[in-house]
């Protein structure tokens, strides 16, 4: 799932709400009757007794120092946060919640080498943190931290088996407010189960500028990923909704989507296979469009044939509404 990154500006401080603010902060903790004074800067949750999110209601603030403490924390209801503060031990409090408790928990800490030993306990990690410091430039280290806990996907081969051209269709641009690297891109399938790493537009070509912000990601039936294990038709996708960017080592990170183009293109089917099982999706038919291979080097899809391996990522369960679900589901 998305970390959850917020910066504790109590007392009021209104250079560290923008300093949150400048950093990508979900949420900036402020005293009460400060919420209006934020949402003058910019818009970002507030945490306070009257924000957005009201302490001692929705987040629940407690201090570990005994097993009394923990004991308390786990009875506190399964749909509020809890925001956990320890004093010098600081690993196995958050251990044992996250093993007992699981979800919901939020790591007070001090700096973004504490903010990424939270993330990353017992290889799950809290589910945000809570930052306390004067320090700028540590709001923005640990903002980066936070970026790059995102999920981490394991993508496999996929051997090509055929590509054919289909007729006319309608395809799906995503372009997102972020301009993506080499070896990103999104992920996209006919299915849920079997989906290809489609890379971005940003190779540079003698014909055509770069577009490192777009994924020409396919028709519009097909799923793409997005955040929190979900999928989404391309068809659905509007301005704003977040989508999933991931790399060709499986690391991902939030993007939103600045504008999902629809267009009438010829279009071809890529077909392949991993493990035995099918991975397909229906692509514009033009040189710009590409998959991915192992190393991150993009392909076009028009050069493709029968023995080449490209990336992919599988899965068991079927969907309902996006949500993955454990059921017999067959799509053909």
């Amino acid at each position: 799932m998305s970390r959850l990154f917020w910066v504790n500006a109590k007392p009021y401080k209104k250079k560290v709400v923008t300093t949150a603010l400048e950093s990508g902060a979900d949420a900036v903790i402020v005293p009460r009757g400060q919420s209006k004074e934020v949402r003058d800067l910019g818009l970002i949750k507030t945490v306070s007794p009257d924000g957005d999110l009201k302490l001692g209601e929705d987040v629940v603030e407690i201090t570990i120092s005994s097993e009394k403490d923990e004991a308390k924390a786990l009875k506190v209801a399964a749909d509020k946060l809890i925001l956990i503060k320890t004093g010098d031990w600081k690993v196995i409090p958050l251990e044992n919640l996250i093993a007992k408790r699981g979800k919901g928990l939020l790591a007070w800490v001090r700096s973004a080498q504490e903010a990424k030993i939270a993330l990353e306990i017992m290889e799950r990690g809290v589910d945000g943190v809570v930052l306390d410091t004067e320090d700028f430039s540590e709001i923005k280290r640990t903002a980066a931290v936070v970026r790059e806990q995102g999920e981490r996907l394991h993508l496999v081969d996929a051997i090509i088996k055929s590509v054919r051209p289909l007729g006319m269709g309608d395809r799906v641009c995503v372009d997102t407010i972020t301009n993506m690297k080499p070896g990103q891109g999104m992920l996209v399938g006919n299915s849920s189960s079997g989906m290809f790493l489609v890379h971005a537009e940003n190779v540079e070509t003698p014909y055509c500028a770069t577009r490192p912000f777009r994924v020409n990601a396919g028709a519009v039936h097909a799923y793409v990923r997005v955040p929190d294990g979900k999928t989404s038709y391309l068809a659905d996708l509007r301005i704003g909704d977040p989508i999933l960017i991931i790399d060709h080592k499986g690391r991902t990170e939030v993007g939103f989507v600045g504008r999902a183009k629809v267009e009438k293109r010829p279009m071809m089917l890529v077909a392949a296979a991993c493990k035995d099982r099918p991975v397909s999706l229906v692509m514009q038919n033009a040189e710009t469009i590409r998959l991915t291979k192992a190393n991150g080097q993009p392909v076009s899809i028009t050069q493709l044939k029968a023995g080449d391996r490209v990336l992919s990522y599988l899965e068991e369960a079927g969907r309902h509404f996006g949500v993955k679900i454990e059921e017999s589901i067959v799509e053909k």
